[in-house]
């Protein structure tokens, strides 16, 4: 992790990865992603049994370096009637080596699971703000002879359509709308169908699942307080019968990251972003370390 000594936004985004984010978000809502971007593959998979296995810790042999996979999930696949393994790894950055990279965690994958797992399933997750052609496909070939294609799933965010995911239920569309494609010009109209899409999972989600998809949207979104209740009053005009759930819901709006009362000593955005930290599963002890404050102020804001 990347020692930080200014306490911003961008520096907090820089020195905790939104990898992070995505890995609490994906333990949480397996499912959802999988239906939600790859709904042929869940179309296949029975979650009835689903557990995640330990994190592994892989030897990449060619940069001589050991490397921990970031999530990889068990469940039985339906046309196999057995156990297969998917293998989730979010990527916030460029890194012209990472199929490669993707290469090696499945070899390592295939030669310890092998015996006990029909299938392996790699899927890359990008989360760049640049919308550019992510490489999903290593070949190896001679004249007249192919010796290896291996290629993984992948989702490039910035290239999806935000307006597709507005009318879904799924817990991860409201999460990572604000990781769409969308303009400058859109992002308020963005953020109020994200409040709208928020508005409609509170009523089947508990509240801390509730708070981890506020804490790893907001990472996104750069919330405005004043901005966000005027466009729940509009909300409120425009869904009428919704207004008493929506008016319970702004004071938690206050307790997900918009107090007042900061620490002496602390600006407002710092203390925000320390709070959503903490939210998203960041512990005290993390969060102490990357930002270069004493354990003892992070505890207060918690």
């Amino acid at each position: 992790m990347r020692e930080v000594r200014h306490l911003t936004r961008e520096a907090i985004e820089i020195s905790i990865p939104h990898d992070e984010a995505f890995k609490k978000l994906l333990e949480t809502f397996y499912q959802e992603f999988i239906d939600l971007f790859f709904p042929e593959l869940g179309d296949v998979l029975d979650y009835s049994e689903t557990r995640f296995l330990m994190q592994e810790l892989l030897v990449d042999i060619v940069g001589e370096e050991a490397r921990e996979l970031d999530l990889l999930l068990e469940t039985r696949y339906k046309g196999l009637d057995g156990y297969i393994l998917i293998h989730l790894e979010p990527q916030s950055y460029k890194d012209h080596e990472f199929r490669d990279r993707m290469f090696i965690y499945f070899s390592r994958l295939f030669e310890r699971y092998r015996k006990d797992h029909k299938l392996i399933i790699p899927i890359a997750i990008f989360t760049s703000d640049e919308v550019r052609e992510e490489q999903d496909t290593l070949e190896m070939s001679i004249p007249e002879h192919n010796i290896l294609r291996f290629q993984f799933l992948k989702v490039e965010l910035r290239k999806q359509n935000w307006r597709r995911f507005i009318d879904s239920d799924n817990a991860v569309a409201a999460a990572l709308l604000a990781k769409m494609g969308y303009t400058t010009r859109e992002a308020r109209e963005v953020r109020r169908e994200f409040l709208r899409m928020f508005m409609k999972l509170r009523a089947r989600l508990d509240q801390g699942r509730l708070a981890l998809i506020m804490s790893v949207a907001d990472l996104y979104f750069k919330p405005d307080r004043a901005q966000d209740e005027e466009i729940l009053r509009e909300l409120i005009d425009h869904y009428p019968e919704e207004g008493e759930a929506i008016m319970e819901l702004m004071p938690a709006w206050k307790r997900w990251g918009y107090e007042e009362g900061i620490a002496e000593g602390m600006e407002k955005g710092q203390a925000e972003i320390i709070r959503k930290l903490l939210l998203n599963g960041f512990t005290p002890e993390a969060v102490s370390k990357a930002v270069d404050l004493p354990l003892d102020e992070i505890k207060k804001l918690m």
